[in-house]
């Protein structure tokens, strides 16, 4: 079941990355030839409703949870500021360049002078990003096998034991994940890619944990196409206020997929919560003079009030979905798939034992 399980994923795989290609070529062809506005964007719409049904192509909550975060919400989202002629997005573009910057969470380094590239060779995170790309998905590759075994004994944990497991998985799954992308596209077009995520665990502010270390794909996308405009007509606080909100919306969307429960809003609070302490947050830092807690200090009191917050909203949602128990499922199906593999070219290919586990 497990070999078959897989096989069927590979083959919607193939047929999605197909349909992807094809859709992204009819979307900079439309781009080129339609000027940014509502022809453009009602040209575009058949392109968004391919990228919010691609998910339901999957019967794994690992390749619809993937596909609805790349697609459903960055992809659409890089689709709608195409048809404002904004974003990441542009007819000019190489094919491949085009359709791995739509559907893949990356965001390519502009050209820079001489003396930019030595700047970028002297910070931390810059180096880090190029250098330790390799590293990272070694280490999480690595240390993701010992936390899949440690579901096993979850029963026997305590709250916080399963919130640390629980946050490790997040954390390490998107460090592979994400530089699996980032080895992929360097490899095809040889192109620099922009850091995705910058060392969270020294966030010294929500604004500096949300906004410069965290899954920066999902700030870059949000600043033009919600803070930006809504900052232009409301204020800052009123930008930031409903970047937040789309975001826990669209997380919404993501749990959706994943596990086929309507929402409970239980997400959307937990960012509506960071969105109104992001904005409480600017707005003392637009106050000159006023106390600010040493970055020794500053840097516990941010994790704390992440994690806290977490474990308050956040990881209830995903439990009571029985997230964690779907995930460990198909974690113990892909380890038995990939032991019958391994049993069947140890054996030289034999048909009958990868055969039989249909």
């Amino acid at each position: 079941m497990a070999a078959a399980l897989m096989d069927g994923e590979l083959g919607s795989l193939l047929k999605v990355t197909a349909a992807v290609w094809a859709a992204m070529y009819y979307a900079r062809m439309a781009a080129a030839l339609i000027r940014p506005g509502a022809a453009r964007l009602a040209a575009l719409l058949p392109a968004v409703a391919l990228f919010c049904a691609i998910p339901l192509a999957f019967s794994t909550t690992t390749f619809r949870g993937t596909s609805a975060f790349f697609l459903c919400w960055l992809g659409t989202f890089k689709l709608l500021l195409l048809a404002a002629g904004r974003g990441p997005l542009d007819p000019s573009l190489s094919l491949p360049h085009f359709v791995f910057s739509a559907s893949l969470p990356v965001k390519f380094r502009q050209p820079a002078s001489t003396s930019a590239k030595a700047k970028d060779h002297q910070d931390p995170a810059s180096a880090s990003a190029r250098g330790d790309g390799p590293a990272k998905i070694l280490v999480s590759g690595a240390v993701i096998p010992f936390i899949i075994y440690a579901y096993q004994f979850k029963d026997a944990m305590s709250w916080w034991q399963l919130v640390l497991m629980y946050t490790a998985h997040i954390y390490f799954s998107l460090e592979l994940l994400l530089g699996s992308v980032h080895a992929l596209v360097h490899g095809v077009l040889g192109m620099e890619m922009e850091p995705q995520v910058d060392r969270p665990y020294l966030a010294s502010s929500l604004r500096d944990f949300w906004g410069r270390r965290w899954n920066l794909m999902v700030p870059a996308i949000l600043r033009p196409s919600v803070h930006g405009p809504v900052r232009a007509r409301f204020g800052d606080a009123a930008g930031v206020m409903a970047s937040f909100l789309v975001s826990g919306i669209m997380h919404e969307v993501m749990f959706y997929y994943i596990m086929w429960q309507p929402p409970s809003g239980d997400v959307t609070a937990f960012f509506v919560l960071h969105g109104a302490c992001t904005a409480a947050e600017g707005w003392w830092a637009r106050h000159a003079g006023w106390w600010r807690p040493p970055r020794a200090v500053a840097v516990p009191i941010t994790l704390a009030f992440v994690g806290g917050t977490g474990i308050w909203i956040f990881f209830p949602a995903m439990v009571r979905g029985g997230l964690d128990e779907l995930v460990l499922q198909e974690c113990q199906g892909l380890v038995v798939a990939m032991e019958q593999a391994g049993r069947w070219l140890a054996g030289g290919g034999a048909a009958g034992p990868i055969l039989s586990t249909r």
